[in-house]
This record gives structure tokens, sequence and C-alpha cells, in this order.
């Protein structure tokens, strides 16, 4: 089972910064490749800044659903609005915090 690091507030991969109910991700940061539940947890726990992934590499399994543990590529997380393995719906206003995480332009 991969580590979430943070301040979670459930085995679902809930923060103190995002738990909502969809709330259920938790992202592999390329920096350290380590899974946070958000960016704030990254900046809070990690000396070094955040390196988005680079779209040559959104093949890679660097999203992990906190209900069921599938882990996601980014292109596949970055597609659906939902985990492809447990149908868990995923909070959609996560996409507003993409530029932090993946290469977008």
């Amino acid at each position: 089972m991969e580590k979430v690091y943070g301040q979670l507030v459930d085995r679902e991969t809930r923060c103190i910064h995002y738990h909502s109910q969809t709330d259920i991700i938790a992202i592999k940061f390329k920096c350290c490749n380590k899974y946070y539940p958000c960016y704030m947890c990254h900046q809070e726990c990690e000396q070094h800044p955040i390196t988005p992934w680079p779209k040559q590499d959104f093949d890679i399994q660097a999203i992990l659903c906190g209900v069921c543990r599938y882990e996601h590529t980014i292109n596949e997380y970055m597609q659906t609005s939902k985990c492809v393995n447990c149908n868990s719906l995923f909070n959609e206003g996560c996409q507003t915090h993409y530029h932090l995480y993946f290469e977008v332009n």
C-alpha cells in the first residue's frame, strides 16, 4: 500500500486543507516521489519547490484513489471525474490546481 504524507484526516486521503466528500485522491509529486493529498501538505512537509509533471510523463501512475487505492496515470485522472476502478467521484475543483501538479500549457 502506498504511503500518503501530509496532514491526513481520514483513510481516504482527505487532509486538513481539503476534506469534502470527493477529496479522495493523493498526488505523487515528481520532485520527491511521495504521495500528498494536496500542494499545501507538500509545502508544509518538504523543503523544496513543487516540480510539475512534464507532459511526456502523463502515462506514469501518479494519482492514488483514496477509496480503493488504485493508482491512475495522470492521463487517466485528467480524462475522468471518477476512479476508473471503483467509480468513486473525484473533486472536479482540483482542476483549478492542475498547473501546480502538471505541465498544462
